[in-house]
């Protein structure tokens, strides 16, 4: 009973593992989400930003409103481009959490089974039990009703 008991301790804190690292999960899909979203807005207003500009360069353009343009557009690149490793280390988080949450959900259903043999094994023993005393009662009956015929 005592191992019983342990392994059920050990079940609730494993459990508890798990849940924490469901949240772990989560925490690393929203993270992911937001760094490609992060990604995504900074694509997009480049490409509305040439859009915007491309119109009005059809016209004459002052040559230095030239040099802010194509600066602020390298600056736009340069920040896409370092996003690019972010959106991807988070991604690679997402599979590692992942990962271990299929770890920790292994580990609870390994103690699971353990709990159901040890039960399995204790009724077993408990039912042994209850029948060696019901073969005993049997047996004192037997010999009560053979004495008392004998009497």
């Amino acid at each position: 009973m005592k191992r019983l008991a342990l392994l059920k301790t050990l079940l609730e804190r494993e459990q508890k593992r798990r849940d924490e690292q469901m949240a772990a999960v989560r925490n690393a899909v929203a993270n992911a989400e937001a760094q490609q979203q992060q990604a995504d807005g900074l694509t997009g207003y480049r490409s509305e930003y040439c859009r915007k500009w491309s119109a009005q360069f059809q016209q004459a353009a002052q040559m230095e409103i030239l040099r802010s343009y194509h600066g602020f557009l390298s600056r736009l690149d340069q920040a896409i481009t370092q996003q690019a490793p972010v959106v991807e280390h988070a991604r690679r988080m997402v599979d590692a959490q992942r990962q271990r949450l299929v770890e920790r959900e292994i580990r609870v259903a390994t103690v699971e089974r353990l709990i159901q043999r040890r039960e399995a094994l204790l009724a077993k023993v408990a039912d042994r039990r209850d029948q060696k005393n019901l073969d005993e009662l049997a047996q004192r009956l037997s010999a009560t009703r053979a004495q008392a015929g004998m009497s």
